[in-house]
Order: structure tokens, then sequence, then C-alpha cells
């Protein structure tokens, strides 16, 4: 009778896998800050994704590590055709036309500072980063990603990227836009998987990213996010973190009209495995209950480090 009354369930079509690359063909890394999570070189990817279609997950998203001699400050190799998610994109569909490949549309991988945006006289210049994620989303496009997803937190950015896609013959590219991406502490992980915590190091660069990504005290400002990306073209939404902000996901939720996404960032991965190998919390039980509460405050869809783990029990 329980079971039968269950209000929220989860589905295996409710997540989203991220996935770190290099290039690197047989690669195998596990990342130290994240126990049981891997960066995968070429053919290492292929049985992954094997595995991950066996278990039913069918969506993906894609974060490259970029070699440092490639990345500069004007991120430059963002923008390469031939780039290492460029590259695995194509590789990727042409093995599994099925599956379903988002991407991530921000500078950070490729900028030496390792912040999101192009730096101006010291600040984090809005207009000319635009235009650099423009020519980023189009070339991921044209490799083949099914879904873009603007990480970045500029103003305008949506819009801007839709209008390239329609003038370019991609009107079918779905754009899921990081709404309300908060700058939190929850990240710390994933800059150590991707290298790209550089920024505070010279004087002369932003130490932090607290000029574009959101007040964690903030929830109106979320909201008015969510009104000017549905406005310029977004087709869905997303909230990051996701466990800290399940406030933030239910107002979403209450007044998006089009799907509504979470993230379950690597920190919060990180932390509930520190608990479970602490002998605080049982496993399974913690992975559950952490996913039921962010699909219960109103996601549709999930990123989440743990999907796989979870359908494998």
């Amino acid at each position: 009778m329980r079971d039968l009354v269950q209000e929220n369930n989860l589905s295996v079509n409710d997540f989203i896998y991220p996935l770190f690359i290099k290039d690197e063909q047989n690669a195998f890394e596990e990342i130290q800050s994240m126990p049981g999570i891997h960066r995968f070189g070429g053919e290492r990817l292929l049985y992954e994704i094997e595995e991950l279609l066996a278990l039913g997950i069918k969506s993906v998203v894609l974060f490259p590590l970029t070699n440092s001699e490639l990345k500069n400050s004007q991120a430059i190799e963002s923008y390469n055709a031939n780039n290492l998610t460029c590259r695995t994109i194509r590789a990727l569909k042409k093995r599994f036309p099925e599956l379903v490949i988002m991407t991530d549309i921000a500078l950070d991988p490729y900028t030496d500072h390792g912040h999101d945006g192009i730096i101006v006289d010291g600040k984090i210049a809005n207009d000319e980063t635009v235009k650099v994620l423009c020519k980023m989303a189009l070339a991921q496009a044209e490799a083949g990603a099914d879904i873009l997803g603007p990480s970045d937190m500029m103003d305008g950015r949506v819009h801007a990227i839709r209008k390239a896609l329609e003038a370019e013959g991609h009107p079918d590219v779905c754009i899921l836009s990081y709404t309300a991406k908060y700058a939190s502490c929850l990240y710390g992980p994933f800059r150590d998987a991707l290298q790209s915590a550089n920024y505070g190091i010279d004087e002369s660069i932003p130490r932090d990213k607290k000029t574009y990504q959101m007040n964690i005290a903030n929830s109106v400002e979320a909201l008015r996010e969510l009104e000017l990306d549905v406005e310029e073209g977004a087709d869905m939404v997303m909230i990051k973190p996701a466990g800290w902000y399940l406030d933030i996901i239910r107002q979403v939720k209450d007044r998006a009209n089009i799907p509504v996404v979470a993230y379950q960032v690597s920190g919060e991965y990180s932390m509930i495995l520190a608990s479970v190998q602490a002998g605080l919390m049982k496993r399974e039980q913690a992975i559950y209950e952490s996913l039921l509460s962010i699909k219960r405050a109103g996601a549709d869809l999930i990123l989440s480090y743990f999907a796989k783990e979870l359908f494998s029990l």
C-alpha cells in the first residue's frame, strides 16, 4: 500500500550522466576528490557509454579536461571545430546515434585563468564573452550536440546563442540554460576534475566568480533570470546546485512552463560519499533519498554522478 500511494519516483529517463573526458586514448583516471568518478580517454569512453545504454541511461553531458598548452586568456580552443569536445561528439554520434549528448557552454575549461568569461581591465567582460560563447555553441552544434548548456551566467547569452543557431541552420538544437547557478562552495571537486581553478593567483584577475554567478542569499533573482531565459528562447532551465537549493527548484517549477533541470554537483556527491565512508549513512539509502528529494522539489531532469550507480543497484 505504501508503494501504491507513493507520490514521486525516480526513472532512468529522469537522468543526464556527467562524463569527464581527456585527450588520451586509453585514459581511465580516478578523480581524487570524487571517488569512483573518472576521466575517460576516447576508447575507454566508448565502453562507458555501452554500460550506460545497457542500464537505460541515454543522455550524457561532456566536460573536457583541456591540455594546459591549449588554454589562453581568450579561450580560443573553445571554438576550435576539432577540439576534444567536438571530436568526442562526432565519435559518439557515429557509434551511438541514439545517445543524447549535452555539452557545457562556458569558457572555464579553456581559459588560463579559470574564469567563465573574457577578462578586460580586470573585470569579466559580458558582451565580449557572449561573442565567444556563440562561436563555441556553433562548433558543438555542427559536431552533432543535441543540447547546449550555457553555464557561464553571462547576461543575454541565451538570446545570442539561439539567434546564432537559427542563422546557421541549427534550429533543432536545444538550449538548457543554467538559469540559477549560484556562487556556491560545492564546485571544488569539479574544478579539481577539470584543473580549472587558477583564478585568484594573479591580482589582476578576479579572485572568485561572484560578479557573474548568483548570490547564495537570493531567490527572487532566480525568478527574474527564469523570465529572461524563457523570453530569450531557452528550451529548458537549470538550477545548480540542487540539494541546498530545493526551495529554488520548487519556486522555478511553480512558474516555469518548460522542463526544469537540477544539477546534483560534485561537492554534493563527495559529501555524501564522505559521510558514507565515515559510517554515518548507508550508501544506497543516502543516494536514493538525496535524488528523490530533488525530484520531489520539482525537477523534471537531474544531472547526477550517482545516476549510473542508482540504476546498477
